[in-house]
């Protein structure tokens, strides 16, 4: 067999203490992440961010910085991914706009609502880009090179 990651990223988007996440339906169960997605064949990093929030979220966005750069290996599967973090500002919502399949909302929450509820977090990454996100530093966007 061979050990392949995949390449995912992840937009964490903050206003006025509180933050935009992904409510979906994972294994019958409602769990909650970060706007986040695989990246597609001849897309950037950063156009991947700001497609994937949208299509989470309904929400453009401005991306502004980065988190960081993580690997996790999901128990479930023992699929490794690679996910980078980005961090934005909310610039738009299309309220209208139909969401990507499973997805059943986008609410906003703050640092500690999020941290009361790890039985609903998609993975531990949840947790952690936020609490790296607000302990920072957040890194330039020329970190990232197309």
């Amino acid at each position: 067999m061979t050990w392949q990651p995949h390449i995912t990223v992840a937009t964490i988007v903050e206003d006025n203490g509180r933050f935009l996440f992904v409510e979906e339906v994972k294994n019958d169960k409602r769990v909650l992440n970060q706007p986040a997605g695989h990246l597609e064949a001849n897309e950037t990093l950063r156009d991947a961010a700001i497609r994937e929030t949208l299509e989470e979220t309904g929400w453009d966005v401005e991306l502004t910085g980065v988190v960081g750069i993580y690997l996790y290996t999901a128990p479930s599967n023992g699929v490794t991914y690679q996910r980078v973090c980005f961090t934005a500002k909310a610039v738009k919502h299309h309220p209208d706009r139909v969401l990507d399949t499973g997805i059943v909302g986008a609410p906003w929450f703050t640092h500690d609502e999020l941290a009361a509820q790890p039985e609903r977090w998609r993975s531990e990454l949840v947790l952690q880009c936020l609490d790296d996100y607000l302990a920072g530093p957040v890194h330039s966007l020329d970190v990232v090179r197309n």
